[in-house]
């Protein structure tokens, strides 16, 4: 059985590290995509400190972001690709880093309660297939170095996850 360890460091980047070794071994055998997205989103809420939300939109045309597994409190279900911050990632083909979503414009406030976001893309071979959001209540919550280690921990849950029947 999995057991999440408490990561006592200041420096993100060693950080990153190890939540990245602990998600490696929750995925370890298992790769089913829904499965996997939904244990992704519990250790990230559950170890990044300072979220108020945590969790998977995908693809499920060009044009439509739906909600997957998450953590936190009731989300938006779909969002048009283009609107919003994780719209907008999917748009521009780049992570989106935004210090005070109350500054972006065109945000859509599934939770009143946030104030910054991240948004790191999920892509395989063929291409974006969605994204790993995360919400906090603290304006300037997230910086390139968070940016970094949730892509690292995006492309892990990749990697584990089989998105075809086998």
């Amino acid at each position: 059985m999995f057991a999440a360890k408490a990561i006592e460091s200041t420096d993100k980047p060693a950080f990153y590290n190890d939540l990245a070794a602990q998600l490696k071994a929750l995925l370890e055998g298992e790769r089913d995509s829904i499965a996997n997205a939904a244990n992704t989103a519990a250790l990230i809420y559950q170890m990044v400190p300072d979220l108020n939300w945590a969790g998977f939109y995908f693809l499920q045309s060009d044009e439509e972001l739906v909600l997957g597994p998450f953590q936190g409190k009731p989300a938006c279900v779909r969002i048009a690709v283009g609107k919003g911050v994780c719209g907008t990632a999917v748009d521009l083909g780049m992570s989106m880093l935004v210090k005070d979503v109350h500054e972006f414009e065109g945000h859509i406030a599934c939770d009143a309660d946030s104030r910054s976001e991240l948004v790191v893309l999920l892509r395989d071979n063929d291409g974006i297939f969605g994204v790993f959001d995360l919400d906090s209540p603290l304006p300037g919550r997230f910086d390139k170095e968070d940016q970094a280690g949730i892509e690292k921990l995006a492309a892990i849950y990749v990697a584990a996850s089989a998105f075809e029947p086998d």
